[in-house]
């Protein structure tokens, strides 16, 4: 099956390097994949719905407005994804990661979770509805990698 390249959506927490650490692994191991994510700029993620559609008084409508332009990359990106990894960090709570996985379920697409075992309780059903649940980057770069290749 690498005979292809393989669309990987990475979803999830923004303020650790795990997109990084699985880029590098991939690229390690010459994964025919190109890896796409959500805007992951805190700031413009937050902002971008007022910056281009006007401001609001409203912090629900200025939210409303930056999810909805937000949703435009992540559904179409989730939608041509062949594979999606949601990552939920400890420091903030992703209900953004959360919504993600669920979408990518009802897509039915193949989905690998990737969290700490602190998390697994509060997970439980993101867990069941993914095909892996990681630990870390590196074990979500040899999912993939059997995934593509059949490499142990």
């Amino acid at each position: 099956m690498a005979d292809r390249t393989w669309t990987v959506y990475l979803s999830g927490e923004i303020h650790s390097d795990w997109r990084d650490q699985i880029k590098t692994g991939c690229r390690s191991r010459e994964l025919p994949v190109e890896l796409v994510a959500p805007v992951t700029n805190h700031d413009a993620s937050d902002d971008c719905g007022v910056e281009i559609l006007g401001q609001e008084d409203n912090d629900f409508w200025k939210d409303h407005k930056g999810a909805q332009v937000n949703a435009i990359r992540t559904r179409t990106l989730i939608e041509k994804s062949d594979v999606v990894v949601v990552k939920f960090g400890d420091k903030y709570r992703q209900w953004n990661a959360a919504f993600d996985a669920g979408f990518a379920a009802a897509l039915g697409k193949p989905m690998i979770v990737l969290h700490d075992d602190a998390l697994t309780h509060a997970l439980k059903e993101v867990d069941a509805a993914a095909l892996a649940v990681a630990k870390s980057p590196d074990q979500v770069v040899r999912v993939l990698d059997y995934a593509i290749n059949g490499n142990l």
